[in-house]
């Protein structure tokens, strides 16, 4: 960097001429000092550019006897290494929405429909239609002129490598791995137990599958609506408790040698119960 401001005229010589007054040079063209080299003419009035390391931008510094400013310009070690870009990840994200999308589209509108919600691709409202018809749940549908299930789903700015955020807006639902404010009851909806490789139909698949395991029911009592907010604060408790369960688990087949065990996850008091079965 020096030696090419050197060549453009920009900086001078650290080093005076030796036997000349401070600030002095000889004039006419092919003139040099006693050592031979020749001398670039100084800047009068502006400033003295000099390398600084570990400096973001060019900033003017002051103290030289001479009036004039220094300013010194980043180095390649003082400049920020960017990070990785959120516009990457948002195209990484909506391109596989758009591709689920195209593939829901083509199942039709006997399992589900999709609907953006306010032209937003990143949240979706899910009608869930296919409910198996010999569970009691299909027939409390039917009883109370329920045709579907509303879910919906949110997709943070990582997915498809972070799960969606999945929830019940109605009916409201009673077992069946449903939890206060519509909250679901999955590993596969956790950050443990997520892949990449999972679509959104086989999320939905699952849940529908989860609601007949778990005898779920419509709640044919007055109760106040699901919120988000609620459901929200119960997935995460649900998500903090889940981690420790799994950390327990692994050290108890560690412990005790077992080859295997069995996980069963119970609804109590709106948490994980994981009953560990040796084999």
């Amino acid at each position: 960097m020096a030696t090419l401001l050197r060549k453009i005229g920009l900086i001078r010589l650290s080093e005076p001429e030796s036997g000349s007054p401070k600030g002095s040079r000889k004039a006419g063209k092919g003139s040099s000092s006693s050592g031979g080299h020749h001398q670039r003419p100084s800047l009068p009035n502006g400033p003295v550019i000099a390398a600084a390391p570990a400096q973001n931008s060019a900033q003017p510094e002051a103290g030289r006897g001479d009036g004039r400013s220094i300013l010194r310009l980043p180095t390649a070690s003082g400049i920020a290494t960017p990070q990785p870009s959120k516009i990457h990840g948002m195209q990484v994200r909506a391109k596989r929405l758009m591709k689920e999308l195209q593939d829901l589209n083509k199942l039709g509108d006997e399992m589900l429909v999709v609907e953006l919600v306010g032209d937003n691709l990143f949240e979706w409202n899910v009608k869930l239609f296919q409910i198996d018809h010999d569970s009691p749940l299909w027939q409390d549908m039917r009883e109370t002129g329920i045709d579907y299930i509303l879910l919906n789903l949110t997709f943070p700015e990582n997915f498809p490598f972070s799960p969606p955020f999945m929830r019940v807006l109605s009916p409201r639902i009673d077992n069946g791995f449903v939890l206060d404010g519509g909250a679901i009851c999955m590993e596969l909806l956790t950050p443990r137990g997520w892949s990449s490789a999972y679509t959104v139909e086989a999320v939905v698949r699952q849940f529908a599958a989860s609601l007949i395991k778990g005898q779920g029911r419509i709640c044919r009592k007055t109760k106040k609506a699901f919120s988000k907010k609620e459901a929200e604060a119960t997935f995460k408790s649900l998500v903090k408790t889940h981690e420790k369960t799994t950390a327990l688990m692994h050290c108890a087949c560690i412990t005790y040698g077992w080859a295997g065990s069995l996980a069963t996850h119970l609804k109590c008091e709106n948490i994980w119960v994981l009953l560990l079965t040796p084999e």
